[in-house]
């Protein structure tokens, strides 16, 4: 027996769809949903953000009420998420937690009730969110199976039709029923007119073997039938017969055979004893620590760092979070509204004219809290110090106190040649490793430690790899070594500051670009020494928008979260970086990359490959990726105005 279960992902906020089509989407695919349901009695799972709850509510009243008395008569089992679909790995966990607690405030006052399933926004999962839906009361979560079993050959595969346990680094566990991105893909297919019904039922028969398995027949958007959000121009044309006719003929000719059977997503938390069942797994992995639903071109990057702006969109809401936080402001309406500007229907195929009412309602809360002044670089002490050592050569800078010893190459932008911290007689911990360090010749490079890069399809690499003249200025309490780096492309300034009252280096970079064009920029590109930390040990760890920090062994396995998945799609995953900073290195020697979030809100990416008995371990920022989303043919130019901040210190 395979027992199917069915969810559909509501939206009323889809990137792409104009709010004056909203009252068309509700007519051609909300009541026809709940149609399907009613007449073919088709037990199926409903799931909305608070937001959109609230949006038919004030649209259409008529369908919360049929909605809530499918939800009475057992047909419709109401699936929660947040009040607004946030992607919880790049959000801080304060924000989190509210998006969770006003959601559920949402459909207690509207569908009066609890949902006791979650789905998790955007199948994008991070470990340290598992304690969050614990504690705003949700019993299970709901997440794609495809790519968290990809990174785990170790998991059996019949695992993928009965629900697990989810685990944390920290002990907690919560169940998760299996989304599946192919079954749902296939199942789109079937309703545009791509694949015949026979097609589709031997999908479904060859996931049952007669076991009393659970599958999941769809679980993704409702707004794709007998209507099409224009994301693509790829997107199937509608055909003259209606999309929800031709799933009703699905439904029905499923229920013909009796080794089917239709089930609630709760019900599938109650499998009948099976072995395979409520096994502890992490979903995460040290190659894809933040799991995302379908291919590789999905990752968190699309909604941290492309998009028209999205760096700058997610700059400003950090603003606005600390300014609540530091202004101890507890108002719902205040974090509702941060919930709504964070959302990710912002960040990937937004219309212009959705864009700029977007900008026009982050302007004013902006403007409420006093929060859109530009953040200068935090100095956390003052102390004067005269144990400065400072050796300038013609091409090597050389800066020692009593927390750290740097070589700074001017020949190359003042990239770190060797940081020691602490302990100056032994193996320097980061630097550059030089043209040969490795035998392998596909590693036969210079890797650069503390520099910048920016790629722009097929143009030349932009770097600070250049020779620079360097000035050196003393304040109380710290060194300010600065350069004019000319490119190119457009000019920019890069300042080190050392401080002298603790072990610590921070990099600011300022850019007055009249233009920013698609590309990829990083920075940092912190090189570990191989020889000052063992293979065995390495390890990094960070928060992505949980409470306690995710940790992740690398265990010699290739690591390469900067790495292209297409000419379209500059990177295949990232860290969350919600506390602002990643540790890393071994169990001797760790290093803290800390980042100013509200100044530049970077994402993190590990590279990491094992080379003969040594490696190559690098931990770099990204502030702009490439992917669709970027609107191409069609952004606005916008200039480029950032101060980027970041320190490298020891993690004692």
């Amino acid at each position: 027996m395979l027992n199917l279960y069915t969810f559909f992902h509501l939206n009323l906020a889809y990137s792409s769809i104009e709010e004056e089509k909203r009252i068309e989407v509700i007519e051609k695919c909300y009541w026809p949903l709940l149609r399907l349901a009613e007449k073919t009695k088709l037990p199926i799972g409903i799931e909305l953000t608070g937001y959109s709850l609230e949006q038919v509510l004030d649209i259409a009243p008529g369908w919360v009420q049929k909605l809530k008395e499918l939800i009475s008569s057992e047909l419709v089992e109401f699936i929660g998420s947040g009040y607004a679909q946030v992607i919880g790995p790049l959000v801080p966990a304060k924000v989190n937690e509210a998006n969770l607690r006003l959601g559920l405030k949402t459909y207690e006052q509207i569908l009066s009730l609890e949902p006791q399933i979650a789905l998790i926004n955007e199948q994008a999962f991070s470990a340290g969110l598992i304690s969050l839906y614990k504690q705003a009361g949700y019993k299970a979560i709901i997440m794609e199976w495809n790519n968290p079993a990809t990174n785990h050959p170790e998991w059996q595969t019949e695992w993928a039709y009965y629900p697990q346990l989810a685990c944390d680094n920290h002990g907690c566990e919560i169940p998760v029923i299996w989304n599946h991105s192919v079954a749902f893909q296939k199942f789109q297919r079937y309703a545009h007119g791509e694949m015949q019904l026979a097609e589709q039922l031997n999908f479904l028969e060859a996931q049952n073997t007669g076991d009393e398995r659970v599958f999941s027949l769809y679980g993704n958007d409702a707004e794709i039938f007998d209507f099409r959000p224009g994301r693509f121009h790829t997107e199937s044309v509608l055909g003259k017969e209606s999309e929800w006719e031709r799933l009703e003929r699905l439904v029905e000719a499923i229920k013909e055979d009796e080794t089917f059977r239709f089930v609630l997503p709760n019900e599938v938390l109650a499998p009948g004893g099976q072995t395979d069942s409520f096994n502890r797994i992490e979903l995460q992995s040290t190659q894809q620590p933040v799991p995302v639903k379908k291919q590789n071109k999905y990752n968190i990057a699309r909604w941290a760092v492309t998009g028209i702006d999205d760096l700058d969109i997610n700059t400003r809401c950090w603003q606005i979070y600390e300014s609540l936080v530091n202004a101890h402001d507890t108002a719902e309406d205040s974090w509702r509204e941060l919930c709504y500007l964070w959302s990710s229907d912002f960040r990937t195929h937004i219309t212009h004219k959705r864009w700029h009412e977007y900008q026009n309602r982050l302007k004013k809360f902006e403007q409420k809290y006093s929060c859109f002044e530009e953040k200068v670089f935090s100095i956390r002490g003052s102390k004067e110090t005269n144990d400065w050592v400072i050796k300038q050569g013609e091409r090597f800078l050389f800066v020692e106190n009593q927390y750290l010893k740097v070589e700074l190459d001017c020949y190359k932008g003042l990239a770190l040649r060797k940081l020691w911290f602490d302990d100056f007689s032994g193996e320097h911990q980061l630097g550059t490793l030089p043209h040969g360090y490795f035998e392998d010749i596909t590693f036969a490079a210079d890797f650069y430690s503390g520099h910048f890069t920016f790629e722009m399809p097929g143009r030349p690499k932009v770097t600070d790899l250049e020779k620079v003249k360097a000035s050196i200025e003393r304040y109380p309490g710290w060194l300010e070594v600065k350069c004019k780096i000319k490119t190119g492309f457009y000019p920019f300034t890069k300042i080190l500051r050392i401080y002298s009252d603790r072990p610590e280096i921070g990099w600011e970079y300022n850019f007055d670009w009249p233009a920013l064009p698609v590309g990829s920029m990083r920075f940092g590109h912190f090189t570990l020494n191989p020889k000052a930390a063992q293979p065995q040990d390495l390890f990094f760890q960070t928060h992505n928008g949980g409470k306690k920090a995710e940790h992740f062994q690398v265990n010699n396995i290739p690591v390469e979260h900067g790495k292209a998945v297409s000419a379209l799609v500059s990177v295949s995953n990232a860290l969350g970086l919600t506390e602002g900073q990643v540790t890393f290195g071994c169990k001797k020697n760790r290093l803290k990359l800390s980042v100013e979030k509200s100044n530049a809100s970077l994402i993190g990416l590990i590279t990491h490959h094992p080379i003969s008995s040594s490696y190559l371990f690098r931990v770099s920022l990204s502030a702009r990726e490439i992917d669709e989303t970027n609107h191409l043919d069609k952004s606005p130019i916008l200039p480029f105005s950032k101060n980027i901040q970041f320190s490298i210190s020891p993690k004692r």
